[in-house]
């Protein structure tokens, strides 16, 4: 692996070819923060998908990607002459010595738990920062993450079940009031109920240590390979989905699970 100098003559280099970047190629020197914000989004949801594959190289590269955007940020903001890429990796480093008590300072936290606890609160006291509990969760998150993060923050200053067996009260309650709904034929009360109920199916999985959007993912992917077996299958019998029966389907999607796909 490499040394600490050889990292920090790679990252100087980075910064080095992005100056020349922004001052002799004409796309790099158009781009503003509103320009690469989308493309921003893009990398993330790229880097998460090869985080989910574990594949190492296409990590490596969205890594890569993403670094770019975040030193081509830090150079706008220093031709705006409001911060740099030292500014950056500056305040990052208070606020991680400063979240850090417990290794940086004489605070005792054991236990995980006991870190997100104090983070929680820390960041509440922080000079500038959240000024409420679930302020600090971003608006523009996807929906279930931002609902797995809203009880996360929760659950750091105690709003909790004392037993995690009692989430499953919960979630019969909201699933029956769903139901209700559906057969009452109010479709914005059965919105609303159906959203109550996938809340308390995200708390279920944080409450038994299960990501759901990762669970969501596997299962998207899962249907993806099986609906793609029935298709090729399909095909090669020289039919269409079209003219198929559900029972026709339903066997041939059988066999995809049998064959483990």
């Amino acid at each position: 692996m490499s040394t600490r100098k050889e990292k920090m003559e790679a990252f100087g280099r980075l910064l080095d070819i992005l100056d020349e970047l922004r001052e002799k190629c004409p796309w790099d020197k158009k781009q503003t923060n509103e320009s690469l914000r989308t493309n921003t989004i893009e990398e993330t949801y790229e880097l998460s998908d090869a985080l989910i594959r574990e594949d190492q190289t296409d990590i490596k590269k969205e890594l890569g990607d993403l670094l770019l955007h975040i030193v081509f940020y830090a150079k706008i903001g220093s031709e705006k002459r409001s911060f740099d890429i030292k500014d950056v990796c500056d305040a990052l480093c208070e606020k991680l010595i400063f979240r850090h008590p417990h290794v940086f300072g004489d605070v005792n936290a054991d236990t995980s738990k006991k870190v997100e606890q104090n983070w929680e609160q820390l960041k509440l006291k922080e000079k500038g920062g959240n000024k409420t509990v679930l302020e600090g969760v971003p608006s523009a998150l996807p929906s279930i993450v931002k609902a797995q993060r809203i009880q996360e923050k929760a659950r750091n200053v105690g709003f909790d079940w004392e037993q995690r067996e009692q989430v499953w009260d919960k979630v019969e309650e909201e699933l029956s009031e769903f139901r209700y709904e559906v057969k009452h034929m109010d479709d914005d009360k059965k919105e609303a109920e159906f959203g109550d109920f996938i809340f308390s199916i995200i708390n279920a999985a944080r409450l038994y240590g299960v990501n759901p959007d990762n669970a969501l993912e596997r299962t998207n992917q899962k249907f993806i390979r099986r609906f793609g077996y029935l298709e090729s299958q399909t095909m090669e019998k020289g039919r269409s989905l079209k003219d198929m029966s559900l029972s026709e389907m339903d066997a041939i999607w059988e066999e995809a699970k049998r064959k483990g796909l």
